[in-house]
């Protein structure tokens, strides 16, 4: 397999830096006067579906009983058996998300009722270019439940997403063939080799992927590379480096519009574009993107991390849909076309000291952190047009049946650039404290400088520059409480901030606007069953945000008010002896908007429609999700899930239901040391649905793909 790359695209950065993977003892387990290197029972590697640790809740190493929040990770086995390719494939393991289009051009899902778009991290760095990832450099997948602003700063108020990805150290060889009735062609690649102490580890993943979809005109075309190399001076001193190439071109899908309340009736490939779609209405992506981190261990008290992460990304945009609202009179829509360029690079740097003391009968880690960032964001938007010559552009479209016409490319509106820059500082002190044995608690509090500067060139006038700067505190405390080896209680609260323009440049409609506040209040229990072979988790909490805007399809901002969501999740994971491994969950969501003085006009035949007392947009009330495999012997493998999806409203004044669903899946695989043979069948009763909405618009939903088979074959040389 073949991976060819932009010459310049990849620049190697060399800084000292620290890994988030450092491991970090448990508390409350005395077995010297130092804190000890705990060994927790299950697994967590390739072949195990209970995780009972994870990185992102405290930036280490931690059991997740200590961590009084939830915390959802998906391991690498789930996502192999799956056969997941694609971050929205990774999610449906997560319960208490809802899954947006994202316009057709990136990831994009709603956490507990709140827009995630921003919320993205790999290894504990924000990573919210706006763009599909790939995961084939992706070991696991945490999702932080509620506000994580004290470690991440700024964001973070339903949750965020960090992807852990594969590291050297580890010996693997392994390279992947797999083919989809409805999505084409991917290889996978995994080579590295560990060295052992005083020596050099490396590790190369990869990927291509070519194909269609069951999407009239849909199409894929992407490439990924990812190598990585650990310098190990000591056991108490490494230097890892990491290289990251994305690049990924393919039809930009808006989905199909709405009609009486509901999504249009057509076949799911029914297609609302231009006729020539791979020329005019295409979206590419490239992101490069480099990572030192050192780390050195000074003694038993004291341990070092800093962390330099810089990425460059450019996108191009192309589109043609609907323009405006349904005549559901006529049962007709118009189009128009048009154009937005992005680039973007910038580079952020975390300074960590972990210090491990004991005062008095207490046990304390405790982490003192810097970070200091610098995004530059240059937007090039080109104005709707109709998508033909005259003022009225061609004649209405049906919905139902739609003649699709053919668009020049070219012919585009007029101009506006924006340029953005953006300045991170934050300074952030958390204590992880063991009381005892039986209670322990985690404390924390990081202070923020955001600034903002923008300026805005329109096609007529003078450039408007506008500045902004946004300071916050974000506190975080909770208390565990574990009566046993097996039990463990919590209760937690957090506070979290957004600025108006984290995401989209700062303007004039939202320059004045005060950040978004949330605040969360969350209390569970985690149970260890069968010697640690399974492992469960209940979470009942309140989340509340002020100042919320929402952003429409052509970046209008608009104010929604404040949000309430009041919810419950229960997690399930088990490795059994018998071969069983478990996934599980489910989750209750009580999304409302208890103030606004705004009004949803999307829906002309709805007329103005008051924001207040509406649900929260794609939050399904209820939502569940099951994965169980079982191990027949002689190699042989055999699975299956479901997806219970409840309705979910596509647009703020809830005019438009996008119906709740269930679809099954199934695998069945044959294993040996040296290669796997793989099949899986999606939807396996091909039930027609509705997987994700925009969120801000009655239509532009999209339907889930039909019952699809996927074989794959994976070699281990």
């Amino acid at each position: 397999m073949t991976l060819r790359l932009r010459r310049g695209r990849l620049a190697v950065l060399a800084a000292f830096s620290l890994s988030p993977l450092a491991v970090s003892p448990a508390f409350g387990q005395q077995a010297s006067a130092t804190l000890p290197t705990v060994e927790v029972s299950g697994t967590r590697g390739n072949d195990g579906y209970l995780a009972p640790t994870a990185v992102s809740g405290t930036k280490s190493e931690a059991p997740l009983r200590d961590v009084p929040q939830t915390i959802n990770v998906v391991p690498a086995q789930v996502m192999r058996d799956q056969n997941a390719t694609s971050l929205q494939d990774v999610l449906k393991n997560v319960p208490g998300l809802g899954l947006s289009t994202g316009d057709g051009q990136r990831d994009q899902v709603f956490i507990r009722g709140f827009t995630a778009i921003g919320d993205q991290f790999v290894d504990g760095f924000r990573d919210d270019a706006l763009y599909f990832r790939d995961l084939s450099n992706v070991e696991t997948v945490e999702v932080i439940k509620g506000p994580a602003a004290v470690l991440y700063g700024r964001g973070s108020s339903g949750g965020l997403i960090n992807r852990v990805t594969k590291k050297p150290g580890v010996d693997v060889s392994d390279v992947g063939f797999t083919a989809n009735s409805n999505a084409g062609r991917r290889a996978e690649l995994d080579l590295g080799r560990s060295a052992g102490e005083g020596a050099v580890s490396w590790r190369l993943t990869g990927a291509v992927e070519r194909g269609d979809n069951f999407r009239a005109q849909q199409f894929i075309d992407r490439s990924a590379i990812a190598p990585s190399m650990e310098l190990r001076f000591s056991p108490d001193t490494k230097l890892l480096l990491q290289a990251d190439y994305l690049e990924d071109r393919r039809v930009m899908d808006f989905g199909i519009p709405s009609y009486q309340g509901r999504p249009v009736s057509v076949d799911p490939g029914t297609y609302f574009g231009a006729r020539n779609a791979r020329d005019a209405d295409f979206v590419q992506s490239r992101v490069a993107s480099t990572t030192a981190t050192f780390t050195h261990r000074f003694n038993e008290e004291f341990s070092f991390r800093n962390g330099l992460r810089y990425y460059d990304y450019h996108l191009n945009r192309n589109n043609t849909n609907i323009s405006g609202n349904v005549n559901e009179t006529n049962g007709t829509m118009s189009m128009s076309h048009a154009k937005l360029v992005r680039d973007e690079n910038g580079w952020f740097n975390q300074s960590e000291l972990t210090q491990k003391i004991k005062l008095g009968q207490t046990r304390h880690e405790i982490l003192y952190g810097l970070e200091f960032g610098s995004q530059s964001k240059d937007a090039y938007s080109y104005a709707g047009v109709p998508v033909a010559g005259g003022s009225s552009g061609l004649p209405a479209v049906s919905i139902f049946n739609p003649v699709l016409p053919v668009v020049d490319p070219n012919r585009l509106g007029a101009l506006t650039a924006t340029y953005g820059t953006y300045d991170t500082f934050g300074s952030y002190l958390q204590d992880n404290i063991a009381f005892n044995a039986q209670w322990k608690a985690l404390v924390g509090l990081r202070y923020d400088r955001y600034k903002q500067d923008s300026r805005l060139q329109a096609p007529t006038g003078a450039p408007t520059s506008l500045s902004r700067t946004d300071t916050a505190y974000s506190p975080r405390a909770g208390l565990v409480w574990q009566p046993t080896e097996t039990q463990s209680y919590y209760l937690s609260w957090s506070r979290s901030f957004q600025p108006s323009a984290e995401n989209f440049a700062l303007a004039v409609n939202n320059a004045d606007l005060a950040p978004e506040e949330t605040r969360n209040t969350e209390a569970g229990a985690k149970f260890d069953f069968w010697e640690g072979r399974a492992s469960a988790t209940v979470s009942v909490f309140r989340l509340e945000r002020d100042n919320i805007k929402s952003t429409l399809p052509n970046n209008t901002i608009v104010p929604v008010g404040k949000q309430r969501t009041d919810g419950a999740e229960l997690t399930f994971s088990a490795d059994l002896k018998q071969g069983w491994k478990l996934l599980a969950g489910y989750a209750y969501l009580d999304a409302v908007i208890t103030e606004s003085s705004s009004f949803d006009t999307s829906v002309t035949a709805a007329g103005s429609v008051p924001f207040k007392g509406k649900n929260a947009t794609l939050t399904p009330r209820h939502s569940a999700n099951l994965w169980l495999t079982k191990e027949l012997g002689n190699g042989f493998v055999v699975g299956g899930g479901a997806n219970a999806i409840g309705a979910r409203f596509a647009n703020p004044g809830n005019t438009v239901t996008l119906p709740g669903y269930v679809t099954a899946d199934a695998m069945a695989a044959y294993r040996t040391e040296k290669y796997e043979l793989q099949l899986n069948v999606g939807n396996i009763f091909n039930t027609g649905y509705i997987i994700s909405g925009h969120g801000s618009s009655p239509n532009l939903s999209l339907p889930g793909a039909p019952r699809n088979v996927a074989l794959s074959l994976r070699y281990h040389m």
